[in-house]
């Protein structure tokens, strides 16, 4: 991708390439306890301090409420291991090797626990993963195989492989705060909590069934017609009523007939595949399980001859929306069990809490479900900290945050110096200063997956407070959104003549990010 630039702007960026910065804090007394609490696809529309009407959750909430909720947190690739080795390493998928999901992490490059077990930090690892090489960098890992199963799942314990029976969510947490038991407390820790849930294909612990009983409002952009955008939007093989009946809606296929995958799909047997799901359950899990969903797959059989096209996609939204909240209520639970733990041990005064996911997700804006666009519902992500130390209650952020922050703020606050090769900005002098008229006026963003799952075109861009700029490189086309009057991004305004130097302006923004962030190609 080659643009007119003005030269100001290449030598701008050029000065601005060495993104590291030494650490702020000056660590008094005990160093502080890092505890990074993570889950998988959590939309910001899921979680209730972002004033959303879809479910409560009060102890994720709580971080936020006795800290600070970050209004503007966004991810630099939708995609889940990606995502989480920018976390690692703070720096942008083609800096770090980890572009897509399929790819495996380089584990002998430095990363944030290093730094810390430097500093006499324990560090820790507990649930999810997903980056197809061992942790390196932790004390202590234990970490699901792959995905990872929301029912009995396998785990890799330092090296050593056990099943357990239960539900992941109750399984991760408990996993975490036992091996928080085992630790002496002399020496300040570093702990990753990270959870399955909720990611797709949203398995429920059986105590949660019979939440969200009333059917939710459809989403406002639930029938977008994508008319002003790229073919890309109209393109992806995301849309709700494409989910599949069984390892989705989890319908027995005696009451459907047949499940087809499209798309990227082809290779993959989607029965198949929720039959193995099943298996995995224990008799008395699997009896509970069918005692439930044996009324959803009745109430399917008696409505199918009957429904309209539109009835039964809405139906199928019902069905997803309500399984995925479930998994979300569960993981509220348990960091609310946390909290108990962290309190009875005196933990709470001088530990750092952070929640976040590895990117938000579409709750059937648009009509989908997933992720990967540059779109806010998927490129948005829920953030919140709390550590009294440093942050009041009830703090608010609207500054643009990125989960490449991460790394150089956890090193940060522990008083470690941060390595000048990380290209994130550490988020501790927002503690004090939400509004800081210092911090950065856009950030990039690049997906890189498209022949995959859902056949998401690979795309680049740049957000602003108010615009958005997205670049589909393999078309060529481009995207530009107001965001101030335009939120729900329904209309393309790119090539308008009204937006025609802000177009100019954005280009060259993209383009100077490009060069700041080391990107030579796509």
């Amino acid at each position: 991708m080659k643009f007119q630039l003005y030269s100001l702007i290449f030598l701008y960026s050029f000065l601005a390439a060495n993104c590291g910065q030494k650490g702020t804090v000056k660590v008094k007394g005990a160093p502080p306890n890092i505890l990074f609490i993570f889950t998988d696809d959590h939309a910001k529309n899921a979680m209730s301090i972002y004033e959303n009407k879809l479910i409560q959750t009060p102890n994720l909430d709580r971080i936020a409420k006795e800290g600070m909720v970050f209004n503007r947190a966004y991810v630099t690739n939708s995609i889940c291991g990606p995502s989480r080795a920018v976390i690692l390493t703070g720096k942008y998928s083609h800096i770090n090797g980890f572009r897509k999901n399929g790819d495996r992490f380089d584990g002998s490059q430095p990363n944030f626990p290093k730094y810390l077990q430097q500093s006499n930090y324990h560090t820790a690892v507990v649930g999810k993963w997903h980056l197809g090489t061992p942790p390196t960098g932790f004390d202590y890992s234990n970490i699901l195989i792959g995905q990872g199963s929301y029912y009995n799942p396998v785990m890799v314990e330092n090296g050593d492989t056990i099943k357990h029976t239960g539900h992941s969510t109750d399984i991760v947490r408990e996993l975490a705060l036992n091996h928080l038991d085992t630790l002496n407390k002399k020496n300040p820790f570093c702990l990753m909590v990270q959870f399955k849930a909720p990611h797709r294909n949203w398995m429920p612990h059986a105590r949660y069934f019979d939440q969200f009983a009333e059917d939710l409002p459809l989403p406002e952009t639930f029938y977008d017609d994508y008319a002003t955008r790229s073919t890309a939007a109209k393109n992806a093989d995301m849309r709700i009523e494409d989910m599949f009946m069984s390892l989705d809606m989890k319908l027995n296929p005696a009451a459907y007939g047949r499940d087809t995958a499209s798309g990227g799909w082809e290779k993959f047997d989607p029965e198949k595949s929720w039959e193995n799901h099943l298996k995995r359950m224990m008799p008395d899990q699997r009896a509970t399980w069918d005692a439930y969903y044996s009324k959803v797959n009745e109430h399917y059989t008696e409505n199918k001859n009957n429904w309209t096209q539109k009835e039964l996609i809405e139906w199928k939204y019902q069905r997803y929306i309500k399984d995925y909240l479930r998994c979300v209520k569960s993981v509220d639970d348990n960091v609310g069990h946390i909290f108990d733990y962290l309190e009875k041990n005196n933990l709470l005064e001088n530990t750092l809490i952070v929640y976040s996911s590895d990117q938000g997700f579409y709750l059937g804006e648009h009509g989908w479900y997933d992720k990967r666009f540059m779109y806010e519902e998927s490129f948005s992500t829920p953030m919140a900290m709390r550590f009294p130390k440093r942050i009041k209650p009830r703090s608010v952020c609207d500054e643009l945050v990125l989960n490449l922050d991460l790394a150089p703020t956890f090193l940060d606050v522990a008083g470690v110096e941060i390595p000048a090769g990380m290209q994130g900005k550490s988020l501790v002098p927002l503690f004090s200063n939400p509004a800081n008229n210092d911090w950065r006026d856009a950030i990039y963003y690049h997906y890189y997956a498209h022949n995959s799952w859902h056949t998401v075109q690979r795309h680049e861009g740049v957000r602003t407070k108010n615009h958005k700029l997205i670049y589909f490189y393999d078309q060529p086309a481009w995207e530009l959104y107001d965001l101030q009057k335009d939120p729900n991004e329904i209309n393309n305004q790119s090539g308008q003549a009204e937006y025609a130097d802000l177009e100019i302006d954005l280009k060259n923004k993209l383009a100077g990010l490009r060069v700041k962030y080391g990107l030579q190609e796509n």
